[in-house]
Parts: C-alpha cells; structure tokens; sequence
C-alpha cells in the first residue's frame, strides 16, 4: 500500500502493517512524513503522545499535504484548519457507535465496539464514522444514538482528510474490544486512506486472549494446569496485600474508595498475612491496566483461601498451605470481620461474619449469600489443610445465619447490625417471609443440609426442606431473577438435599433445575446466560441508553445474546453438576460437567504481557466471536472484571476436586465440627432475650 506514517516504531498500528506488509515508511515528524509520501498517497499523523499531549498539526502542514494530493489521517489534534477542536472528555460509560456505511457489511450501522476509558476531544464539522456515546446493546445500538453522541472518528467531505479524536491507533496496548473488529475496522480505514492498492491481511497480537481455541484439543493435564495458572494468578496479580503496603490500602478503604492504583511489580507481594483485596475492576486505562478493586471482602479471602488449600493437596505446595491459613486468619482473628459485636455473645449480630474490613459500610454489612459462601469456601479449606482450627467460627456462622432465618425457611438479602439492634434476632427468626431467588437463599440451604449432615440438629433440615419445596413450586415464573444464575445456584442445594433426603420428588426437582441448564449448554461447554424479561429485583436489562451503566446488571441484553458469565453463573454450575453427579451417578451431569470443564480451562485468560491477569478469568466470555465481550452495563462488574473470589475460585476448586476424583460432600466428611456445638450454642443463649436452641 501507499502509506506514509508518522509515529513512533513500536506503535501497535504501524507494527501491525509492517508485519503484514514486510515494512512502511515511518518518520518522527509529521512534516518529514507529508515531505516524503509520494503524491496522491495517504499519510497517518499518529498521537505517540497520548493521553498526555494532543497532536500539532501546523496550516502550512495541511496545505501542503493538499498541493501533494495527500489524504490525511490525524489522530487526537490540538487544533485543525477547518475543523472544529474543543476540550477533552473521559469516557466512562460512553462506547464506540460505527455511524457511517462504510464498515459493512461486516460492521454495520449501530454496531458496538469499545475503546474503553479512552480520553477524546470534541470534533466538530466532520461527517461521522465512527460516534462514541452512551448507549445501551450487546452488539447493536438497540436504542439509537443519543442526541449527545460525539464524533469519534470522522472525515471530512471530500474524503482527503480523517480524524480521530483519540488514538485509535494504540488498539492492541488499549486492548480495545472486540479484537477482531477493531482489526476489521482499520483494513477499511487504511483502504480510505489508500483505495487503488489491496489492504495487507494483516493481524494485530491480542495482549490478552484465551488459553485455548473452540477446536483446540485440550493436553491430558490441562484441568490442572488451570488450576496452576490460577493460583500463580494470585501471586502475580498483586492482590495479595504485603506488609508494607498495609497501611496504604486501609487508609484508602477508610475514606471510602473503592478502586487503587496496581503497585510496582519490584515490590515484595503479599503471602495472605493482610488479605487479598476483590480483584481487578472492569475499566481498562489506554496502557492496558486496569485498578484493583479495593474492599478485602470475607467471600474473596475465604475462597482464595480454598483455593490455596486444594492446591496444597493436588500439588503438594506448601506455599499454598501457608497462604491458605494466613488468608483464614486474617478474615476470623485480625481483620475484625468476625469481631466487634460480631464477636459478642450479648449481641444479636453473634456469629455473623462481615461483609468487608476498614469502612463501616462494608463492616456492619451481612449478605446471607455472601456469608453461605464464606462458610462454604472455609469448610473445604479447612479439610484441604486437614484442620479444625476455623471451625469454632463456621459453626457460629452457621447458627447465625439459621436463627436468623424465618420460620418457612427464607433469609432477607442481608441482614445488617442496625436492623438487628433494632429488632433483634428473635424478630428474624420468627418472620415468615418468603425470598424465591436462589441466587441469595440457595447456599444458605446447602450450608444448613451440610451443617445437618455433621450435627444431627434438625432444624438445620426443617426449614431448608420446606423453603426449597415452596421455591421449586414457584419455578420458574415466580423467581426473582429467572436467569441461568439463579439455576446454576439452585443445583448445590438440590444435590446435597438428595444426601440427607432421597425422595422421588427431590431427583425431579434436581432433575428439572439440571435439564434447564442443560438445554442452554452450548456445544463449546458455555452456560448461555439466559433471563426472562428485562430481570428482576435490582439486576434488570438497561431499558435506555440512559440506564446503562446505573445498576447490577446481566452480561446480555437480549434473551439470546451469546454471552458466558465466569462471575455468576459458571463456576457454580461447575460445582453444581459436580455435587448432582456425586449425589446421582447420572450420566447426563457427568457430560454437561465435563463439558464446562473443558470450556473453562479453554476461556481462562492467557498473556505474557499483562502478567497480572495471567490465569485469571474476566467475567464475560463471547463463545460465538471466542472473545471477551458482553453489554457491559454493570456498575461494579463490568464484562472486564476479576474477582478473586466467586465464580472463578469455585471453578478452580471443583478442578481440584475433580483432580482428586472426590466431590465437596466427601472430601468434607470427615469434619469434627460437632464436637463443638454445645460450646457454640451455649455461648449464643447468653443474654439473647430468652433461650435459643437450634
């Protein structure tokens, strides 16, 4: 092709023609570049200076590129003859819109593309190519564009001159998304920019991608390596919080921020001694980066703690066993999640466990869920480690939540210390509300059909029994959420209820739930995200343009869209058909677990550049396009997101677990929680307003 760059040699544009193409001319001054092009030829004035300085394009430059014949591409200009440059703005929420017909068909009007926080000027006086704006759809402007859109990239009329309002060309360090369209998107701007020669095929490396391909052939170990590659995600993410950064983190935590800066990888890491913060929020910065979601949450440190604890005994690595305990310890001794009223007899908070340390927001909160989860994840790491050491404070858990839960068996969302104080514990305890959304209560239950199993107390099974019988019979119109999240959470507690009550009825239920999930089991193994409606509760659809990005929201926006949730919905249908199979022996789980297996250890994230999120798994993954890419609507966990708990610590823990041909049920049975129940429920009948006996 005729192309003439100005830019710096190790511009991801420039670097991709050039591998394509065996070479380009490049200079370091757009004049030199304009000088040297041939007449008639297209010249690219790229912004090496991005985001810190805008690119100067002189009069007498534009000039003479137009004697010479030359059709311009400019990116992030300070100023332009004849176009109208103003200020800069962030995006935040606002997405790239293709706006012109030029792109299709493989682009067509309205479709979404991401250039995530990118920072743009104002264009004025272009016709629009490309439009960046807030807009609501997975791939598709489902709304429109807003009166309010920008123009992002533009031409002018005659079509000599283009300009981007931001540095389009830093795509692959930007890791702009969706990959694949963003190269598609330059061959047509490059075929602009010089249309009487064919573009080079080119291709552009992802800095992150896929562990494997849809038709890659797994390796033998490849269930294990998964699980490798996440704990080393662990280290390598600077999550774990080191002593010496200790004091930053809480000072941060204490003022209510919720998101921080990733800390220099010449730094000594954490070893769990202090925490592990949530994880990695969904905005990606123009060098790739994204901050770390700053709340040491109870469930994260608790599953990351698991996590450590199986691959002690998978691949009998002590570090892991260290990590484990030091993370145990920090949540139920030093972090004071468990501490405070928490940790006083006369309180009705006694038992429950935070829902995250330092802020008082997060301190006086319960999530029942969050807590199910907590409890859940220390039980199989205290069997991992093979001690009882944490067990006093999962039975307080456990009895906790149960005596505040209402008669039929239902717990509100959360249960906070305000509203206990107020009301008491008795007043929970004896409601009757109902709560059919498993994505809450069902791990509840599975804590109280385990904690059944280990002490024989039957209230533990009474409620949980009938609670699960009113939300089967409510299935599936009368949930909250009616999503693959809610069924893939609702398996756990039908399984292990098939363990301690073998009926008929309950194979039918677990049977109903499985084949629901089943039938939206695509043949790469992906749990299709699945939602009646627009959703339900507070995790609803954006239903404008303006709404996107104001709530929880799923990774879809239209029934049907081909998104997998690794935050939600995987991992804990992964355990789910691991504990039916366990429980049943049917075939059936067995095929539809082994093929979210190997879909799983296919999508985990690999990249040698971005050490830091090497092993991990973001939240969305597109099966069909075999891309991270979703609606990225949720206010907290955008598709881009990492946790270090949820989904994808339960997907590494059923790996292990499968390592060791042994389900949770088993490998936890051997618990000696019993022996300390009458020490538990004595502490929790002192001064509680009456006696309470599980």
């Amino acid at each position: 092709m005729s192309l003439v760059f100005s830019c710096s040699p190790g511009n991801d544009l420039y670097a991709a023609v050039c591998r394509s193409a065996g070479g380009a001319p490049r200079f370091d001054t757009a004049a030199e570049a304009v000088e040297n092009a041939a007449p008639g030829s297209g010249v690219l004035i790229l912004a090496d200076e991005y985001p810190d300085r805008r690119t100067s394009v002189a009069p007498s430059l534009l000039a003479r590129a137009r004697e010479k014949r030359l059709r311009l591409y400019v990116e992030f200009p300070d100023s332009l003859e004849g176009v109208g440059v103003g200020g800069e703005r962030r995006a935040v929420w606002e997405r790239v819109v293709v706006t012109g017909s030029g792109f299709a068909p493989d682009l067509r009007r309205l479709r979404i593309l991401t250039a995530h926080q990118c920072t743009y000027v104002e264009l004025k006086g272009l016709k629009p190519i490309l439009s960046i704006a807030r807009v609501a759809g997975y791939d598709t402007a489902l709304f429109g564009l807003p009166e309010d859109a920008a123009t992002l990239l533009g031409e002018s009329g005659d079509g000599s001159l283009m300009v981007a309002a931001t540095m389009l060309s830093g795509f692959v360090s930007a890791r702009f998304a969706p990959h694949d369209e963003w190269v598609t998107a330059w061959r047509v701007i490059l075929s602009k920019l010089d249309p009487e020669h064919p573009v080079p095929d080119f291709e552009a490396p992802r800095r992150v991608g896929p562990a494997y391909g849809r038709l890659d052939r797994l390796p033998d170990d490849a269930e294990n390596q998964a699980v490798r590659s996440f704990v080393q995600w662990y280290h390598d993410s600077r999550l774990l919080v080191p002593a010496w950064r200790k004091a930053e983190v809480e000072s941060q935590l204490a003022a209510g921020a919720e998101a921080i800066d990733i800390p220099p990888a010449d730094k000594p890491a954490g070893d769990g001694a202090f925490g592990i913060l949530e994880g990695y929020a969904s905005a990606i910065l123009p060098d790739g980066s994204q901050p770390q979601r700053l709340p040491l949450r109870a469930d994260c440190n608790a599953e990351a703690a698991m996590v450590f604890a199986l691959d002690s005994v998978v691949n009998k690595d002590r570090a892991s066993a260290k990590a484990a305990r030091n993370l145990l310890d920090y949540l139920f001794i030093s972090s004071g999640m468990c501490g405070g009223v928490r940790a006083d007899p006369s309180h009705p908070s006694f038992g429950l466990i935070g829902w995250g340390a330092v802020h008082p927001a997060w301190t006086i909160g319960n999530y029942g869920d969050d807590n199910a989860r907590v409890l859940l994840a220390t039980i199989l790491a205290s069997a991992g480690l093979g001690s009882g050491d944490w067990d006093k404070w999962v039975l307080r858990g456990l009895l906790a939540n149960l005596r505040t839960t209402g008669r039929l068996g239902f717990r509100e969302d959360r249960v906070d210390v305000g509203p206990l104080e107020a009301r008491g514990w008795k007043a929970f305890a004896d409601a009757q509300n109902v709560n059919y959304s498993p994505h809450f209560d069902s791990y509840l239950w599975a804590c109280n059909l385990w904690a059944y199993k280990q002490t024989g107390q039957r209230a533990f099974l009474e409620s949980t029994r009938n609670a699960i019988r009113m939300t089967m019979e409510q299935y599936p119109a009368g949930w909250r959420w009616q999503d693959s999240i809610e069924r893939a959470r609702m398996l756990l507690c039908l399984a292990w209820l098939l363990r301690v009550d073998d009926t008929p009825e309950h194979r039918e239920w677990l049977s109903r739930i499985a084949g629901d999930l089943i039938e939206r089991q695509h043949p790469s193994g992906a749990v299709q995200e699945k939602l009646a409606g627009m959703g339900g509760g507070h995790y609803l659809i954006p239903q404008s343009n303006e709404t996107y990005g104001t709530g929880e929201t799923p990774l879809i926006q239209r029934d049907g869209d081909p998104a997998s949730d690794q935050l939600y919905t995987a991992g804990f249908a992964l355990l789910g058909f691991h504990e039916a199979f366990a429980a049943t022996g049917d075939a059936s789980l067995k095929a539809a677990e082994d093929r979210l297996a190997g879909f799983l250890c296919r999508v985990q994230v690999r990249s040698d550049a971005l050490p830091w999120l090497d092993g991990c798994w973001f939240r969305a993954f597109d099966f069909r396009r075999w891309d991270y890419w979703a609606s990225s609507a949720d206010a907290g966990w955008g598709a881009w997101s990492v946790e270090t708990g949820w989904g994808a610590a339960w997907t590494a823990a059923v790996l292990a677990l499968r390592a060791k041909d042994t389900s949770f049920w088993d490998f936890t049975a051997g618990s000696a929680i019993e022996r300390l129940l009458s020490e538990v429920t004595s502490e929790m009948a002192v001064n509680t307003g009456g006696p309470w006996q599980p």
